[in-house]
């Protein structure tokens, strides 16, 4: 199986080609900005590295959030774009999930991204099987739902906002990513059945931006 992924959720656009489970191509550009005018050039110059053009693809793979409200959505819009085009169905990966697959931690992993105003974005596995749903917490929740869910054994947290939650579990290893591992968003959309209808974005809380006044 051929999967293309792509990944504008956070700080970068990332671009990955994979062949059963084989990574063929892949980058990732840190841009906090411009995700918009790089991603589809992006994409071309991965599949030429992988030696590929996109009509072998058999499926697109794509973040859909949490993160950047802007850079996720146009992640989203050229995926599931390019999916259509192709006919090929489009596999909707959540960028904490993404994370902690990226960490290459087994046991008990917490991938955690820093939401700004005193939030984190949050989602706790163990074995790669997630034990809580994504969700945004104040960090005194956050630190909470944690301690609660850990038992013990080696841990691992991982993203933006590892090091707000770090006093909690104190012998966990940390991990600072602050992107996914492209070829990880798409070796999970491998893993997925064939889905059913086409990904949304996971956005856990609305924009703080608000509009003006009448």
């Amino acid at each position: 199986m051929r999967i293309l992924s792509v990944d504008t959720c956070l700080a970068a656009s990332s671009v990955a080609v994979i062949e059963d489970g084989r990574c063929l191509a892949a980058r990732s550009e840190p841009m906090t900005r411009g995700h918009q005018e790089r991603i589809a050039p992006l994409a071309r110059e991965i599949a030429g590295e992988a030696g590929i053009v996109f009509s072998v693809l058999d499926r697109i793979a794509v973040t859909v959030g949490p993160g950047s409200f802007t850079g996720l959505r146009v992640g989203l819009s050229f995926a599931k774009g390019l999916a259509e085009a192709l006919s090929i169905p489009c596999v909707g990966i959540n960028s904490l999930e993404a994370l902690a697959a990226s960490s290459g931690a087994s046991g008990f992993v917490a991938a955690v991204l820093d939401a700004k105003m005193g939030q984190v974005y949050l989602q706790v596995f163990d074995g790669g099987k997630a034990l809580m749903a994504p969700d945004a917490l104040d960090i005194g929740s956050a630190t909470a739902r944690l301690a609660e869910l850990y038992s013990g054994g080696p841990a691992t947290l991982v993203g933006s906002g590892a090091a707000l939650l770090e006093g909690v579990l104190p012998e966990a290893v940390r991990v600072d990513l602050s992107v996914a591992d492209p070829v990880a968003v798409a070796r999970l959309a491998a893993a997925r059945p064939a889905p059913t209808h086409s990904p949304r974005p996971l956005y856990l809380r609305a924009p703080y931006a608000t509009m003006p006044a009448a």
